[in-house]
């Protein structure tokens, strides 16, 4: 498969089609990861589609092959994941028996052709038939045959439902070799939930203290006074916008994490040449009423408030969790 086309037509449908789609378009991402074994990301991805859509996680194993896919591989990685809480127990040596008579069963020429109907029943079992090359190739335990014949959409569902591989493709074995892809399809896709479904920050009090849980449950500083929020201002010759004074009268400034730098309290703001410095290192600026960031690497940022700026970085934070 073309991972670089694949995860473009992901993205775009998690960010535009209907919600069916993009539960299906997860779904078989998180599968994906799966079998090049990269649980975590698996898990990163299926957890933030969870708190942004608030849908059962039953719609990402809405048929037979993908729930039995995932049983398979919660027993090879000897755990269910606390997302998986919602999938339903499964009778796996049932399961197993299916699928292998699935993975052994001829396909006709005609399979697919003809609508579904009375007529296509006759013509599937009067056709000549013949053994699925790919799914034979899973019944006889060869994924690099598999790989070579999956095609551009391989069926990873009915991949990681075959028990006997299943330890292999917890353990790495990459049939596909997009282990090195993993992470970056994983953030893409958990970008454009994030912009699909973008979470309500709440009230200051409460979009300081996600942000704080985000990084780990530190505490934040205490609140300035009016007093010195005005003394502020004076000493920088210019007022503070209404939601600025609000983030200082919830905490006065924040520490640096990993993907912030530190917010400034009322003691350490700062002008220069009529632009507040509201963070250091000097990244996050005030000037004619908006906010500005400069990141060296992704250019610069106009935000339309320090409220959205805040925003957008809780949004960072539960994305690289």
């Amino acid at each position: 498969m073309d991972a670089g086309e694949y995860l473009e037509a992901a993205v775009r449908d998690v960010l535009t089609a209907a919600s069916s789609t993009v539960d299906d378009r997860i779904g078989y991402a998180a599968l994906l990861l799966a079998v090049t074994g990269a649980l975590d990301e698996a898990d990163r991805l299926v957890t933030q589609w969870q708190a942004r859509t608030e849908r059962p996680v039953a719609a990402l194993a809405a048929d037979p092959v993908r729930a039995r896919a995932w049983a398979m591989l919660f027993e090879a990685r000897g755990t269910r994941p606390d997302w998986a809480e919602g999938l339903p127990p499964l009778d796996l040596d049932a399961e197993e028996r299916a699928h292998t008579t699935s993975l052994r069963r001829p396909v006709s020429d005609l399979e697919g052709v003809l609508p579904p109907g009375a007529i296509a029943e006759v013509v599937k079992h009067v056709a000549p038939a013949r053994p699925d090359r790919v799914r034979a190739a899973l019944a006889d335990g060869d994924l690099e045959l598999w790989a070579r014949s999956a095609g551009p959409h391989p069926d990873v569902a009915t991949l990681a439902a075959t028990r006997a591989l299943a330890p292999a493709l917890v353990a790495g074995a990459d049939p596909l070799s997009l282990r090195d892809r993993a992470p970056a399809c994983a953030g893409a896709l958990i970008a454009a939930l994030h912009e699909r479904y973008p979470p309500d920050p709440g009230t200051w009090p409460e979009l300081i203290a996600g942000i704080l849980r985000l990084r780990g449950g530190a505490t934040a500083p205490p609140p300035a006074s009016e007093a010195a929020i005005r003394s502020a201002e004076l000493r920088l010759g210019a007022e503070l916008p209404p939601d600025h004074r609000e983030f200082l009268l919830t905490c006065d400034g924040l520490p640096a994490d990993v993907v912030f730098p530190r917010l400034l309290g009322t003691a350490d703001l700062r002008a220069e040449d009529g632009v507040v410095v509201l963070s250091e290192p000097a990244v996050l600026l005030l000037s004619a009423g908006h906010v500005v960031e400069v990141d060296p690497v992704l250019g610069t940022t106009v935000h339309s408030s320090f409220r959205a700026a805040l925003a957008r970085h809780a949004a960072l934070l539960a994305q690289s969790g």
